[in-house]
């Protein structure tokens, strides 16, 4: 019973007011914790969240089969430390984040803004992004570093016969 109630407020509830809240989301997007979005994403398809937050106010664009786990936070907007006064000044510099097909993102990972994670690429729990990671990159850290790349091949192999999840 806790399962069928869990599985309504997640299909439901947390969808429904995503929908609400963005009317960029596509009808094949899977909300599956709360996900606080700023507006002005573009989501590819088959995208699937368990739990995310967009602070700032620049583009995020999600590309297709987009997978995370609970605790993603992308800040596209902070402060400018080069200013006129210190620590920083009023200017808000803001800077958009590109997430491409098929990209794997572990829990309580955060991704700063002008960032581009290639396609499927693999970030690992805990990763802290402050720069591109290339295409078939897998990744962790803070900061986040490339440490690993994935079986091409195979990968390739997947994508051509459509094997996504």
């Amino acid at each position: 019973m806790k399962k069928i109630l869990l599985k309504i407020k997640s299909n439901l509830f947390l969808t429904f007011y995503s929908y609400f809240y963005n009317k960029n989301l596509k009808p094949n997007c899977k909300i599956n914790w709360f996900c606080k979005f700023n507006g002005k994403e573009e989501f590819g398809k088959n995208v699937n969240f368990n739990g995310c937050k967009i602070y700032g106010n620049g583009i995020v664009k999600f590309g297709n089969n987009f997978h995370s786990a609970s605790g993603l936070k992308i800040l596209t907007s902070f402060h400018n430390y080069k200013g006129n006064r210190l620590p920083y000044d009023e200017t808000v510099i803001t800077k958009n984040v590109i997430i491409e097909d098929n990209v794997w993102v572990g829990m309580d990972v955060k991704i700063l803004g002008g960032v581009t994670i290639g396609e499927g690429a693999i970030i690992q729990a805990g990763a802290v992004v402050v720069k591109s990671i290339p295409k078939f990159g897998i990744c962790g850290g803070n900061p986040a570093v490339v440490f690993s790349e994935r079986n091409r091949e195979h990968y390739e192999n997947h994508k051509l016969k459509e094997n996504f999840l």
